[in-house]
């Protein structure tokens, strides 16, 4: 994998090291931090502040990620929910506090200074280099990621892998049972089955999770609406078939991914609105649309979509 090369995570990082090998000394590095040309990114590793400005918080990560592997005393590999912005990997509900390094040497790992150090066999297909630095390839961080994230947050990692196509179900199920005598694996069997490479983005992953976690009749994923001949009409994010109902979610992202040239946000929603109301006269059923904020509340978001399911029992 190649970073493009105007990418900001290519910005050049300057360690104390050959800072003083370049003449500066201490001195004149704090009078560039304090005058507001370089950042302080973690002891004894800088950027240039435009740089440093024109990263997410995602990026910015990655950016201490390269800065303490290459700072480390031994070799290396980039891994966990540090190596997400290298295969540009959702970082959704990720802690982005800790840079996690794991160790290729196979000896004990440490934390020190803001940086985990993990201990773990390597096997071929493990690790990938992205601008000369070593990273954990997507299976094999995938599963990582379980390890030391939360359940949804996971969800989203290895759903939104797989739909991009950098790994499989199969592949993660292979290298997971070389993996299972390790601490901290627990909740990966369930991340697993709860996982689908037809999830789109990160608000259809959460929203099946919601179903989940709620108790909810698990709903079918991109669903195909056809009409009385046969002839897909569209595809919805999530239907119950079987009950007459489908469901939107409804993000910013989504709304991007489908404006044309010279179109608006508005002139989106009117089509989707539109669309909705095509679906609903073709098949006669009803549409559930929630947001971001819905997801925020699950409890009362699944007490709307349970009274939609189940008007009757409700």
């Amino acid at each position: 994998m190649m970073i493009p090369l105007n990418d900001p995570r290519r910005g050049r990082i300057m360690l104390r090291k050959h800072l003083l090998e370049e003449g500066y000394n201490d001195r004149a590095i704090a009078r560039r931090v304090q005058g507001g040309d370089w950042v302080r990114i973690r002891h004894g590793a800088y950027v240039d502040s435009a740089t440093w400005r024109s990263l997410d918080s995602a990026d910015r990560h990655a950016l201490v990620a390269r800065a303490a592997a290459a700072q480390a005393r031994t070799q290396v590999v980039v891994s966990h929910t540090s190596a997400l912005a290298f295969a540009d990997a959702p970082t959704w509900g990720i802690d982005l506090d800790v840079i996690h390094l794991t160790r290729s040497d196979g000896n004990a790992g440490r934390s020190e200074a803001g940086v985990q150090q993990h201990c773990g066999a390597l096997i071929d297909g493990d690790v990938m280099t992205v601008d000369g630095l070593d990273v954990m390839a997507p299976t094999r961080m995938a599963l990582e990621v379980t390890m030391v994230a939360d359940v949804e947050a996971s969800i989203c990692v290895v759903s939104l892998l797989m739909h991009s196509g950098a790994t499989t179900i199969q592949e993660l199920r292979e290298r997971y049972q070389l993996m299972r005598h390790w601490p901290d694996t627990l909740r990966t069997d369930l991340v697993l089955r709860l996982s689908d490479k037809r999830f789109e983005s990160v608000g259809e992953c959460r929203t099946y999770y919601l179903c989940f976690r709620q108790g909810l009749p698990m709903p079918e994923p991109q669903y195909e609406v056809k009409d009385e001949h046969g002839k897909v009409i569209a595809r919805v994010d999530f239907a119950w078939p079987e009950l007459g109902v489908f469901l939107e979610f409804d993000g910013k992202v989504k709304y991007e991914k489908l404006l044309r040239e010279g179109e608006r946000a508005s002139d989106v929603v009117l089509l989707e609105r539109d669309r909705e109301r095509e679906i609903c006269r073709v098949t006669g059923w009803r549409c559930i649309r929630i947001v971001w904020s819905d997801l925020a509340r699950p409890a009362q978001t699944a007490a709307m979509i349970r009274r939609a399911l189940l008007p009757t029992a409700a």
